[in-house]
C-alpha cells in the first residue's frame, strides 16, 4: 500500500493509494463471505483490478466464537494488473476476539485493525483462549487499532425497524461494510442494488434493515472524529471491453455451457454434491434454459456413469468432484477410456487424503488422475492458471475430448474456484470451433477404424441405421469392435489408446516464457493455481537484475512439445507446488532434468514472498530476501518484529 500525497490530501480529506488488501474476519454466522463479496463487487464495478481469496471454516458450524469457526475473505483491490490477492493483509476488519486471534500473526506492524468491541467480553475472549483482553494489555499498540462498537451502533441505527434483537445482529456486518466502503471511497449503488434484489420482494423489512446498517457503517466513518483520514485506490488501466467478476466456478460453468454451444450438442453434468466444486452444480442447475441438464446422483460411481452413459448419447457428458471422489470414480474413469468416449471429469482439488480438511486448496491429485486406475488408462489433463482461466480450459477439454474420443480430466483447486478476479467476455467470434463429426455411414462404418491423424474412432450415435456396434469394459478388435482377447490384439489396443493421448502435443500451444527471456539462470515453471505468486516472483527477481524467467503448464498431459527444449534452456529450474513434488516427479522422470522442488501443504496458497525468497536462496543471492509484505529485508523485518 503505497502512499503519495495529493491535492486532496492537501485538504486532509483523501489519500491516493495504489493497492489496498483488506481481510475481514468473524465468525461463520457473522455473514464475513457476504461482506468481502460486496466488496469486491462494488471494487470491480468500480474498475480497479480485483483478486480475492475466501477462508472458510472446515466445519460446518464449529461452537460460535471459537477459533474453528472463524471465517475470512480477503480482496486485493489495485490501480494496475495484480495476480494474486496478497501475501498479507493492510487491513483487518475483526467481528470478535476469534477473529483477531486467528489473523493478527498475518497483519505486519503499523497494520490497520478495525474491530468490534462489543465482542470482547470476558465470555468471547475465553472461547477465543486470551487469557487477558488485548483491548488493554498492550499487545495491539504495533498497530493502528479503531475500536468500533458495531452491535451497538448498528442496534441504535435499527431500533425503530420492529426487527427482533436477533435479526437486527445478523445485519451488523453490513455496517462493518459500510464503514470500509467509507474509508476506501467505495459507492454504495452496487450493494443497495443487491440488498434489493436479493430481499426486496421476500422480506422488505430486512431489505430496509441492510440498507440502513450499510448507510449508518458509512456515515459513522463520514462523521466520526475517529478516522483522520480516509483513501482512494484510482481505476486500473484495463484492456477495452465488457468485465465482469467471475470465480473460478462460475467461470467453469459458463466455459462448458459456451462448450456445449459450440459443438452444437446438449450439455449432461452428472455430479454427487462435495466441497469445493458443488457450486458448478449449482450454477449449471441454472441453465436449464440453454438445455443445460443437471442430475444430483446418489453417489460418485453413479454420476460417472451418468456422464458416460450421456456420452454414448451424442451429448456431452461430464461430472465433477473433488479428490476422493475422483478416487471413487476411477473404475468408471477407466471404463471410459476403454470405450474411447468424450467424457469430462472436473477435479476442483481440495486438502487429503480422505476427507482431510475440506475447506482449503492443495494440488495434491495430480498423479492420481495421471495414473490412478487399473491397466494402461492415459487420459488428457488440462488444468487452468487462473480463475478466468477456467473459462478458457472449459472449452479446450472439450475441444479435446471431442476430437480424441477421451475422457479429460479438468483439474482446479479450491484456491482457483472460490477466488475471484475480473474476467473480460470474449468475443464469440473468437473462441474455437469444435465438430462432433459423427458417423453416418453405414457402407464405412467401423467401431475402431481410426481417423489416421488422430488414432481417434468414430463417434456413433445409438439409434443411427447400420451403426449398431458393441460397448463395454472387455477388450475389442481392432477395427470391427468385437470383444477380442487375443494377446497381440490387447497389446495393440492399449499402444493404440496410449498413442492417441501422445498426439494430443500436436494439437496444442508450445509453452510460452512468460516472464523474463528464453535461456538464463533459473526458470520457474508451475500448473493451476500457483501461476499469479510465481508470476509477481519472477517479475520482482527481475527487476533486482537476476536472470530468472517463468513458465506455466495448462496441458499436463501430455506435455506441450516444446517443454524439453524450454527446460533444458536454463541452468536451473523451480517448480514450487502445493504438495509433496508431483509435477517435479514427471519432469525429473520425463526429461531427466534435475529440477528443484518448492513444496508446501499447509491449505494455504503460496505467498509471493516464499516464492521470491526460494528464487534468491537457489541463485546465492540471500541478501535480496524480503519479509512476508515484499517491501524490505527479511532480517529488518524480523528485527522489527
Amino acid at each position: 500500500m503505497v502512499a503519495t500525497r495529493t491535492e486532496e490530501q492537501a485538504r486532509g480529506e483523501v489519500i491516493d493509494i495504489d493497492r489496498v488488501t483488506i481481510r475481514f474476519a468473524g465468525d461463520s454466522g457473522d455473514g464475513m463471505q457476504l461482506t468481502g463479496t460486496q466488496f469486491t463487487k462494488t471494487s470491480a464495478v468500480f474498475g480497479n483490478d480485483i483478486s480475492t481469496v475466501p477462508d472458510i471454516p472446515a466445519e460446518i458450524r464449529a461452537p460460535q466464537g471459537s477459533l474453528p469457526g472463524v471465517s475470512a475473505f480477503q480482496v486485493s483491490f489495485s490501480s494496475y494488473d495484480i495476480y494474486t490477492p496478497g501475501d498479507i493483509p493492510d487491513v483487518l476488519v475483526a467481528m470478535n476476539p476469534a477473529a483477531l486471534k486467528v489473523h493478527l500473526p498475518d497483519l505486519p506492524k503499523g497494520g490497520v485493525i478495525v474491530l468490534n468491541e462489543d465482542e470482547f467480553t470476558p465470555t468471547n475472549l475465553k472461547k477465543a483462549n486470551y487469557t487477558s483482553n488485548p483491548l488493554e494489555d498492550g499487545s495491539l499498540q504495533a498497530y493502528r487499532v479503531y475500536r468500533v462498537p458495531i452491535g451497538t451502533l448498528n442496534a441504535r441505527a435499527l431500533r425503530d425497524t420492529g426487527l427482533s434483537a436477533q435479526e437486527i445482529d445478523r445485519s451488523k456486518n453490513m455496517f462493518a461494510l459500510g464503514l470500509m466502503f467509507w474509508m476506501y471511497s467505495r459507492p454504495l449503488d452496487t450493494t443497495l442494488k443487491y440488498i434489493d434484489e436479493r430481499f426486496g420482494r421476500r422480506n422488505p423489512a430486512i431489505a430496509d434493515a441492510n440498507k440502513k446498517s450499510l448507510l449508518a457503517g458509512y456515515h459513522y466513518g463520514e462523521t466520526t472524529e475517529m478516522f483522520a483520514t480516509h483513501y482512494h485506490v484510482p481505476k486500473a488501466k484495463l484492456a477495452p471491453g465488457l468485465y465482469r467478476n467471475i470465480t473460478g466456478n462460475e467461470a467453469t460453468a459458463l466455459g462448458f455451457l459456451t462448450a456445449s454451444k459450440l459443438a452444437g450438442r446438449p450439455l449432461f453434468y452428472g455430479s454427487y454434491p462435495i466441497t469445493p466444486a458443488s457450486d458448478i452444480l449449482h450454477e449449471l442447475a441454472a441453465m436449464k434454459r440453454f438445455g443445460v441438464m443437471t442430475f444430483q446422483a446418489e453417489d460418485e460411481i453413479a454420476a460417472i456413469g451418468s456422464a458416460i452413459g450421456a456420452s454414448f448419447g451424442g451429448a456431452l457428458g461430464m461430472t465433477g468432484t473433488s479428490g476422493p471422489g475422483i478416487a471413487l470414480k476411477s473404475e468408471a474413469i477407466g471404463l471410459a477410456v476403454m470405450v474411447e468416449l468424450p467424457v469430462v471429469i472436473i477435479d476442483v482439488q481440495r486438502v487429503g487424503p480422505s476427507t482431510g480438511i475440506p475447506t482449503k486448496t492443495e494440488q495434491g491429485d495430480l498423479l492420481q488422475c495421471m495414473f490412478g486406475r487399473n491397466g494402461e488408462s492415459p487420459v488428457a489433463i488440462v488444468a487452468p492458471a487462473t480463475s478466468a482461466d477456467c473459462f478458457n480450459m472449459a472449452i479446450e477439454a472439450w475441444r479435446i475430448a471431442i476430437k480424441y474420443r477421451t475422457p479429460v480430466i479438468f483439474l482446479s483447486d479450491l484456491y482457483l474456484g472460490v477466488g475471484s478476479e475480473p474476467w473480460l467476455i470474449p468475443d464469440i467470434d473468437s473462441l474455437p470451433k469444435i465438430e462432433p463429426n459423427f458417423a453416418t455411414d453405414p457402407e464405412t462404418y467401423q467401431p475402431y477404424a481410426r481417423d489416421p491423424a488422430t488414432l481417434a474412432p468414430p463417434w456413433a450415435v445409438p439409434g443411427t441405421p447400420g451403426l449398431e456396434h458393441r460397448i463395454g469394459g472387455l477388450e475389442k478388435q481392432n477395427i470391427t469392435g468385437n470383444v477380442n482377447y487375443e494377446p497381440e490384439n490387447h497389446h495393440l489396443m492399449v499402444s493404440l489408446r496410449a498413442e492417441k493421448i501422445a498426439r494430443i502435443a500436436n494439437d496444442i500451444p508450445d509453452v510460452e516464457v512468460h516472464v523474463g527471456e528464453p535461456s538464463g539462470d533459473l526458470l520457474v515453471l508451475g500448473w493451476g493455481s500457483t501461476y499469479g505468486v510465481i508470476t509477481t516472483a519472477v517479475q520482482r527477481a527481475q527487476a533486482k537484475g537476476l536472470k530468472v524467467s517463468a513458465a506455466h503448464l495448462r496441458h499436463l498431459n501430455p506435455f506441450p512439445k516444446n517443454l524439453g527444449d524450454v527446460l533444458k534452456s536454463f541452468k536451473k529450474v523451480l517448480i514450487p507446488e502445493n504438495n509433496l513434488g508431483q509435477l517435479q516427479l514427471l519432469i525429473r522422470g520425463r526429461y531427466l532434468v534435475d529440477a528443484l522442488g518448492l513444496h508446501r501443504v499447509t491449505g494455504r496458497p503460496f505467498t509471493i514472498s516464499e516464492v521470491e525468497n526460494e528464487i534468491y536462496r537457489i541463485l546465492g543471492r540471500e541478501d535480496l530476501q524480503v519479509s512476508p509484505n515484499g517491501r524490505g529485508p527479511a532480517a529488518a523485518a524480523a528485527g522489527a518484529a
